[in-house]
């Protein structure tokens, strides 16, 4: 294997998402230098942020809420309040979100809605958000990728029906968001609300509630 093939392999790729975006960025910093060079380096290193968001690696964020609340209607998983554990991504988080479990995509629907800071309790109901119910060996759950204040588009990357692996790429929220996942009824989350949460790594509950030492912690 040649240098650059070494360098390569160790680097995690840009979504093409993020292309166009990464490209204005760039563009823009260029125009910046001409104008005066100081306002140039701040493009770039805003361009390298750009890059930085955009990279096809699990997304990371924070648990900011951690509480038992009706899941929305969408879903179809009733009018009984379920776990759910909310996790915040802020524009400095990498924004691709991947399955929480192995199963077959159930239901996908997208609600059209307002853009609310995504750290907001009604932004559960009332923000732009895509919704799916995943059926596992486990159970089903519910995953709802919610849009912010800042965040203006949500990229869904599987379909209804498809079956996904665990840790599998789901989507993306551009710049700045929230995750929503509701647990079965009595399932008690292994994680804290404070907790940097990575996706296909943390582990959020067990469902089969096989290993009962296991205890949250916060990270």
């Amino acid at each position: 294997m040649s240098v650059l093939a070494s360098i390569r392999s160790q680097l995690a790729p840009v979504h093409r998402e993020g292309l166009p975006f990464i490209g204005v960025f760039a563009v823009v910093s260029l125009l910046l230098f001409w104008l005066w060079a100081p306002l140039g380096w701040l493009g770039a290193l805003a361009t390298l942020w750009c890059v930085y968001f955009f990279v096809v690696a699990p997304a990371d964020g924070r648990v900011s809420r951690i509480v038992n609340a009706v899941a929305p209607k969408e879903l179809g998983l009733g009018e009984r309040p379920l776990p759910r554990v909310s996790i915040f991504m802020s524009v400095f988080d990498c924004h691709v979100n991947r399955s929480p479990l192995a199963g077959k995509i159930e239901r996908m629907i997208y609600h059209h809605g307002v853009f609310l800071n995504a750290d907001l309790d009604k932004a559960s109901e009332d923000n732009e958000r895509n919704s799916l119910v995943i059926a596992g060996a486990g159970g089903r759950i519910g995953v709802v990728q919610i849009a912010g204040l800042v965040a203006r588009r949500i990229v869904p990357f599987v379909r209804e029906g498809e079956t996904i692996g665990a840790g599998e790429r789901i989507g993306m929220i551009r710049f700045g968001s929230r995750l929503d996942v509701y647990l079965p009824e009595g399932v008690r989350p292994l994680v804290s609300e404070g907790q940097i949460a990575i996706a296909g790594e943390t582990v959020i509950a067990d469902l089969a509630a096989r290993d009962a030492g296991r205890a949250f912690r916060v990270g």
